[in-house]
């Protein structure tokens, strides 16, 4: 089974309903950060982790999944449907 982290979104404005970051797929390269750097950080194991799940708007948050080299980083809209990676 995957090591998979969720992250609820709570924001009114928005269409993303949860993050999961995939620790296993995670190697650490901090694209997501360089791109949103309020959402994320990388913890003590150099994985992504979110720290801020309503900081950006939803194509801030896309942009930062589809930066991911491993596409650890899976979004899903808030009826639970994953919208990236497709």
């Amino acid at each position: 089974m995957a090591n998979q982290k969720e992250y609820p979104r709570n924001r009114a404005d928005s269409k993303i309903g949860k993050i999961v970051v995939d620790r296993d797929l995670c190697i650490g390269a901090a694209s997501c950060l360089a791109v949103s750097g309020t959402t994320y950080e990388l913890d003590g194991e150099n994985k992504a982790v979110v720290t801020g799940a309503d900081s950006v708007d939803d194509a801030t948050l896309m942009m930062s999944a589809e930066s991911c080299p491993t596409k650890a980083i899976l979004l899903f809209d808030k009826e639970g449907k994953q919208v990236f990676p497709k």
